[in-house]
């Protein structure tokens, strides 16, 4: 497994915000991570990152000890989080932000990483020397995506990526996910749009109150009657 967690908790003071999670990411996989709001699955995704304090019983990712490595060495060794809310650099330039989502790197081929980016999204390409204000609100989750890209991540963690788009901009969204993946990119997906997740994942996992209560394929979970419990607080 590229990433595997076992028993994972995250505490804030008394709130027992994640509780005992376990969950897998294979090589080239789409995973999601379902629940409604207050599930636990941002902080989740924050523990795995390292942002915020947790423990676990393993936590292993390309066969690394994530336990040992600080947010910024998880960052390094592949491990990216797009955080809910984009959370860009709107007084820095459309460059400057992705030149950020580099600042890991050592090589001399970030350049061309860029020009890349920009062939992909030719609106950031129009505006790269404008601050990152001025952009949509599509174009800011394009950014945002692509700064995790540019510090050449093997799995991305999206938090949310669809909250506030417009159903036009998240067909987009997800048709640039399943093409990340297709490039090799490995993704493990928080979502609210909960069709569009199941639709894109190979696997997912439903949380309710910080616990996995379900895992499974996109066909077992929609059969399941946890899914829409985890939603109505119910079961």
């Amino acid at each position: 497994m590229l990433l595997e967690v076992e028993a994972l908790n995250v505490r804030y003071g008394r709130n027992h915000a994640v509780r005992d999670v376990s969950l897998s990411v294979a090589e080239g996989e789409i995973v999601t991570v379902l629940g409604a709001n207050g599930a636990g699955k941002s902080s989740l995704l924050k523990a795995i990152q390292g942002t915020v304090s947790s423990s676990s019983k393993v936590a292993r990712f390309s066969g690394n000890d994530l336990l040992s490595l600080s947010s910024h060495k998880r960052v390094s060794s592949g491990l990216v989080l797009v955080p809910e809310g984009r959370q860009i650099f709107v007084s820095m330039t459309v460059h400057e932000n992705l030149l950020m989502g580099a600042y890991c790197r050592r090589d001399t081929e970030v350049a061309a990483d860029i020009e890349g980016v920009y062939g992909r999204f030719p609106n950031l390409a129009q505006r790269r020397d404008l601050p990152a204000s001025v952009l949509s609100g599509g174009e800011q989750q394009m950014l945002a995506i692509s700064r995790a890209l540019l510090a050449r991540p093997t799995l991305m963690m999206l938090d949310e990526p669809s909250l506030g788009l417009s159903p036009i901009l998240v067909n987009q969204l997800f048709d640039l996910i399943t093409s990340l993946n297709r490039e090799g990119l490995s993704i493990l997906l928080v979502e609210q749009n909960t069709h569009k997740a199941l639709q894109t994942a190979a696997r997912g996992y439903v949380l309710e109150l910080g616990r996995v209560v379900v895992e499974g394929t996109p066909e077992q979970l929609r059969s399941g009657e946890q899914l829409e419990a985890a939603y109505l607080g119910a079961g």
